[in-house]
């Protein structure tokens, strides 16, 4: 499914389109057991939506993020991870850039500079201050993800607020005047004491909770015990390749990394 992003419809509407529903920041969906998003025409509550955004097309058919007040009949919210574990690729990626929009709409309804009441600008994925002229565009927060390996095993943490079991690679955000070799080698040490070096970019993603931009690396131990930071690191270990705990699933590049790692370090042993 091949998706073009657009701010603003430039064509004739196509007759049904991706409709993302959000309330109160989860996603709609249809309130029948085992059924899932699929392309609707306009639908009879739509007039009564607090905000629409256009966001492209997918497969030639028009997708809009619409945020109501209240879940109309027939409808059924859920926390958008939950959701985003029931999507193929593509929708996935849909319901990502969906909800940043809605949640950036949400909270840039003020100027930040003066207070003044935004207003959307035409032909921008922006808003404007009709007083000061300050713009906000949708924000994105960098954040480094760091998979430390040494021969025959990986560096895995959790932070208290993991699901029970699950283990990852160690995360944190880009400070000002950083860069990101820098934040990785910073937040590796801080989180967990140890030095690193080697390290090889794997891949990105956008992270919708709530504007997260996930740059992957591994990096190689080359000193240092572990010694977890209070309060962001609940446990971590090496872990032997064939003897993982739980990880995160494939739709984050958590789940990807990890994996693609271990396959790569285990076809480098053979």
């Amino acid at each position: 499914m091949m998706f073009s992003p657009a701010v603003q419809l430039l064509d004739t509407p196509s007759p049904l389109a991706w409709r993302l529903f959000f309330v109160a920041g989860k996603l709609l969906l249809p309130a029948v057991e085992g059924a899932a998003l699929a392309p609707v025409p306009v639908l009879d509550f739509e007039p009564t939506a607090s905000s629409r955004h256009y966001l492209g097309r997918l497969d030639g058919l028009d997708c809009w993020a619409i945020t109501l007040a209240d879940v109309p009949d027939g409808w059924q919210p859920m926390a958008l991870r939950a959701a985003m574990m029931q999507m193929p690729a593509p929708l996935l990626n849909l319901a990502v850039r969906a909800a940043q929009i809605v949640e950036w709409d949400r909270t840039h309804r003020y100027c930040g500079a003066c207070a003044t009441p935004t207003e959307h600008k035409p032909g921008e994925r922006a808003r404007v201050c009709p007083s000061c002229g300050q713009l906000a565009y949708p924000r994105l927060s960098p954040a480094m993800m760091a998979l430390v390996w040494r021969e025959g095993e990986l560096l895995l943490a959790r932070s208290p607020g993991f699901t029970p079991g699950i283990y990852s690679a160690l995360a944190g955000f880009v400070e000002p005047g950083e860069t990101l070799e820098e934040c990785v080698v910073r937040e590796v040490e801080e989180e967990v004491g140890l030095q690193v070096s080697d390290l090889r970019y794997y891949g990105s993603q956008s992270w919708p909770f709530p504007h997260s931009f996930m740059l992957a690396f591994t990096a190689r131990w080359v000193g240092g015990e572990i010694v977890p930071q209070a309060g962001e690191i609940e446990h971590a270990a090496w872990f032997p390749l064939d003897g993982l705990p739980g990880i995160p699933p494939r739709f984050s590049i958590a789940g990807h990394l990890i994996r693609d790692t271990v396959a790569a370090m285990q076809g480098a042993a053979s």
